[in-house]
């Protein structure tokens, strides 16, 4: 077996060419030749492709089968244990924080575990790529702002801790276990073959350990997915790092230059070819370097017809990546019905989970290298959920999100847990409080009927005990970790007195549990933090952890992660989410070293993140059969294509001589036809459209018997009826009430019912003959009382505060403006309708006794007084309200005169709108009043939805019981009689 460098070309077979060539140079040899001769490979899963390569060809003996990461565990080599990544990053953390405490405007404290990630990523590299701390303390940043020069100050202090030798993070105990290998050559170089399978060199160890080998007697090189059809112009258009590193082959140009030789001084590792040799000239034309993309017009017309080098690509622009997602499920689909191989590359997780779950519509489960990410499981959702709870207030949101969490109460009955935690939210959207507490939970469960209801109180009350807000004291990192456990398992456990329920279980438990302990054995390393800073450090903690469940995968389907591109082995590829900033995905932003510092320093550039995607993507697309996936846009807005595939669609778009045009519109109609596929899978079948129960809803009018209409409304209802009626069947007839949102926030309504009761206060408690000073310094101070008492929200407070405080002279000049004298206020009033069983009532804010004997009615509005013109037609609140009083509605006045009714502004512009009150106006008023009643108290006339809203996009509390959006504003109403008939049962 000869040394050298050798390759294997795109889209070849990597394990199984890597096999038969190293036969093929064996052969003739004993067969104990073989076991003599040492692989190094780059990954676990190359490993088992080799050996599976090897165990197809019969018995045979194996070479010493080695991955590159093991070196650091010879113990021939003598290389001090790896540093726990978790406690470096820790340890980092702590240095972080001192340097934000110092300099604050750095970056915000919630960001000190992300720094201290990236931090340590910095480290590994500098280790990896042998740059020392000299190097980093002596870069030039008299050219750039004041911000690189405090980084570049706090690199050079830390860098020693991460170059510490007896103390080695992974990637320095990676190079000193290279240095110690290279060392032992160098002393007594093997006489067998070694060889270097599978790897580009991309990292600084690697190649370092590359170049050892081929000055070995035996040692070679096998690099995957080396382009031949790039000519020698093109090679040398990769000289410099800064314009050529997001090439694809460039890091070969860079170890041909390490070891003084040229890229075309490589040589085929055997006689394997390319699944398509076409194709892979097209690719490698459509990738060339940008300063020599002037080759496309010199060497397009020399490519052969692209229509037999695409035959065997698909190209599918789906719409949505839901529909891209299903059309790679069915493209699988097919593959395992002719028992093909099929793998989906992807970098793109969340896609990749979307065609997993299309996929379940078949029963098929495909095999996944990457797992399923651990925050995503049902521990840690939880462990999530809990940790959320640290240093802030406990919400009802937040403490029912908990209780209906599959894990707790997992030991014991869980259905009793479930029927009360219903009642709990029940009672706690309708009445609040809205940051509940132990003492709520008790008195709640003390009142209910249910004979589990004590205990569970109990133990929920015992739990919520802990969820005091703390202040932001710090306390060791170990006492918040035991907190955390000890609370996630008495949840669990629920009302039994030991275990922790489920949450321990299976593979996602058992792994949740291990970053758990794994954290709690480092966590004297972490110092001390406040309760929001432990929860962002948790939250980074399991983000970056990830489990492997147990299933029955599909032999033949696969999704894989971008550097498994170079294995192939599969007769169908599809490359998915072919969309610029998801392949290649952008660099991650770097907050330590900008692009010419890390150039100067020697460092990896950001493009080498984009070079090595493209060599993954150079590999993939060579397959023997290739499907390309994109969405043309997502939830946001539309994609741009991968830069490889716009290059590629651009490349065959000017090459009308090969038919180019014509193999890129073959390629497009070949995608149609899976989007097609999909479109009709999920539309409605003919027997579906025929169902009239899927039919589009019409625009209801209810018509419920006469008896089961309302009797009694509100004088604020009055507008509903008019505006929505179908609000008023769906509430009193119905009896449907809508609940609060479960995240309650500081709406309108709150507003305005902090502002009247300000305002009752304010005229309740009014002294005689009060100056105006005194007046405003009372209204502001019970303004101020009444918010803090009843608005649990800080910011609502202060900011109504102050809207309040805006408006307080608009409030004391209506308030004097008649001269009156309150009479009633917030005083509830009520009348019969003669001759109709009905009662209209309501609680008018405000009514005063004018000087001459007759009333004002006064109502406060925290947002837009309705004009007259609205007062004519929709809002009747105080026209009725007057005539209410005139017909003796308020029994502690009794029938009386009203002069005037006012709609007073608490908003901005200072706004009252006034009406004089006319015995003809109110009978006017009443009398419509009744023959709307009159109306409504017929079978025949409908409840119709929206009839006349003020603004169409204000949704409604019943909105989606009606089914708007199935049926326009400008439909007619389709009136129905529902309930049975007058007398019926």
């Amino acid at each position: 077996m000869t040394k050298g460098i050798f390759y294997l070309p795109p889209g070849a077979n990597f394990a199984t060419d890597l096999v038969t060539g190293l036969k093929g140079r064996l052969a003739g040899q004993p067969p104990e030749a073989i076991a003599r001769v040492t692989l190094f490979l780059n990954t676990a899963r190359m490993r088992r492709e080799v050996e599976l390569a090897f165990r197809q060809g019969g018995p045979t003996l194996l070479p010493k089968l080695r991955l590159i990461t093991d070196l650091p565990d010879d113990p021939r080599l003598g290389v001090p244990p790896a540093v726990p990544p978790l406690r470096r990053r820790l340890e980092l953390g702590q240095l972080v924080a001192r340097l934000l405490d110092s300099q604050p405007d750095l970056a915000p404290r919630a960001g000190i575990f992300d720094l201290a990630d990236s931090l340590a990523q910095l480290g590994e590299e500098m280790q990896g790529e042998g740059v020392s701390v000299e190097t980093v303390a002596g870069l030039d940043v008299s050219g750039h702002s004041e911000h690189w020069a405090r980084t570049r100050q706090f690199l050079s202090i830390i860098a020693p801790h991460l170059q510490d030798g007896n103390a080695p993070d992974a990637g320095l105990r990676q190079r000193l276990a290279v240095e110690a290998q290279m060392a032992l050559w160098a002393a007594d170089p093997p006489q067998d073959p070694v060889i270097v399978a599978g790897s580009t060199g991309s990292r600084g160890t690697t190649a370092l350990l590359m170049q050892a080998v081929t000055r070995l007697p035996m040692g070679a090189l096998v690099l995957p997915g080396f382009d031949a059809d790039l000519p020698p112009e093109g090679w040398a258009a990769l000289q410099d790092s800064l314009t050529a590193e997001d090439h694809p082959q460039y890091r070969y140009r860079r170890l041909a230059d390490d070891l003084g030789l040229s890229p075309t001084d490589f040589q085929p590792w055997s006689g394997a070819a390319a699944p398509s040799p076409d194709r892979n000239r097209l690719i490698s034309l459509s990738l060339r370097p940008a300063p020599v993309t002037d080759r496309w017009l010199a060497e397009g017309p020399h490519l052969p017809d692209l229509r037999g080098a695409t035959a065997e690509m698909t190209l599918i622009e789906a719409p949505t990546p839901r529909s891209e997602a299903l059309a790679i499920a069915l493209v699988l689909r097919q593959a395992a019905e002719q028992g093909r191989t099929a793998a989906v590359i992807t970098p793109d997780r969340t896609l990749a989970r979307q065609v997993t779950a299309a996929l379940d519509r078949w029963r098929l489960v495909p095999d996944d290298s990457a797992g399923r990410p651990l925050a995503l499981s049902a521990p840690g959702r939880f462990l999530l959920h809990v940790a959320d709870l640290f240093g802030a207030r406990l919400t009802a949101e937040r403490l029912l999100i908990l209780l209906k969490h599959p894990l707790t109460a997992s030991t014991g009955d869980r259905g009793a847990h479930l029927r009360l935690t219903r009642e709990l939210e029940l009672r706690l959207r309708r009445h609040g409080p809205v940051f509940p507490t132990a003492a709520d939970i008790l008195h709640w469960a003390s009142a209910q009927d249910a004979p589990e209801a004590p205990a569970w109180g109990t133990f929920l009350a015992r739990t919520l005990a802990v969820f005091v807000p703390e202040t932001e004291q710090a306390l060791p990192l170990s006492d918040h970790v035991h907190r955390h456990r000890d609370l996630a398992e008495a949840l669990a456990r629920g009302t039994h007195e030991t275990g922790s329920g489920a949450l321990w279980l299976k593979e996602a438990g058992e792994q949740a549990l291990a970053v758990m302990q794994d954290l709690q054995a480092e966590a004297p390393h972490g110092g001390a933090m406040s309760a929001t800073e432990y929860r962002d450090l948790f939250s980074a903690v399991l983000t970056q952890a990830e489990v492997r469940e147990a299933a029955q995968s599909h032999p033949r389907i696969m999704l894989w992660g971008t550097v498994e591109a170079r294995i192939q082995g599969a007769d169908l590829v599809v490359l998915a989410g072919l969309n610029d900033g998801t392949w290649p995905q952008l660099p991650p932003p770097d907050p330590w070293l900008n692009r010419a510092m890390r150039k100067e320093a020697g460092l990896l550039l950001p493009e080498r993140r984009v070079g090595l995607s493209a060599h993954d993507y150079q590999q993939a697309v060579a397959a023997p059969e290739v499907v390309l996936t994109r969405s043309v846009r997502d939830a946001e807005a539309e994609c741009v294509p991968s830069r490889w595939l716009n290059r590629l669609m651009n490349l065959m778009s000017g090459l009308p001589e090969q038919h180019g045009p014509e193999a890129l519109s073959l390629m497009r109609n070949r995608g149609g036809h899976w989007l097609a596929l999909g479109a009709a899978l999920e539309a409605p079948s003919l027997a579906q459209m025929a169902d009239p129960r899927l039919a589009p809803a019409g625009r209801p009018a209810p018509q419920p018997p006469v008896a089961q209409r309302p009797r009694r409304l509100a004088l604020t209802a009055i507008a509903r009826l008019i505006r929505d009626p179908y609000a008023i069947y769906a509430r009193h007839v119905l009896r449907l009430y809508p609940l609060d949102p479960l995240h309650p926030v500081a709406d309108a309504r709150d507003r305005g019912n902090a502002f009247h009761l300000i305002l009752e206060r304010f005229v309740r408690e009014r002294p005689e003959d009060e100056a105006l000073a005194a007046a405003r310094a009372r209204l502001l101070a019970t303004a101020a009382e009444v918010l803090e008492a009843e608005v649990p929200f800080p910011a609502a407070r202060a900011l109504w505060l102050a809207r309040f405080s805006r408006a307080a002279n608009h409030v004391l000049t209506q308030d004097r403006k008649r001269g009156g004298a309150a009479l009633l206020v917030e005083s509830k009033g009520q009348i019969t309708v003669p001759g109709h069983d009905f009662t209209l009532f309501g609680t008018p804010d405000r009514i005063d006794r004018l000087p001459d004997g007759r009333l004002h009615l006064i109502d406060y509005k925290s947002g837009t007084p309705p004009t007259k013109k609205q007062q004519d037609h929709y809002d009747k609140q105080l026209l009725l309200a007057a005539a209410m009083a005139e017909r003796g509605g308020f029994a502690e006045i009794g029938p009386a005169d009203v002069a005037e009714i006012s709609y007073v502004g608490l908003g901005a512009g200072e706004k009252a709108v006034e009406t004089e009150i006319t015995p003809e106006l109110t009978g006017s008023e009443w009398d419509k009043f009744v023959l709307l009643i009159e109306r409504y108290h017929r079978r025949a006339t409908g409840y119709t939805a929206r009839r006349a809203v003020f603004e169409d996009r204000i949704e409604g509390d019943y909105d989606h019981l009606s089914r708007l959006g199935e049926w326009q504003m400008s439909d007619r109403a389709a009136p129905a009689p529902v309930g049975p008939e007058e007398g019926g049962a």
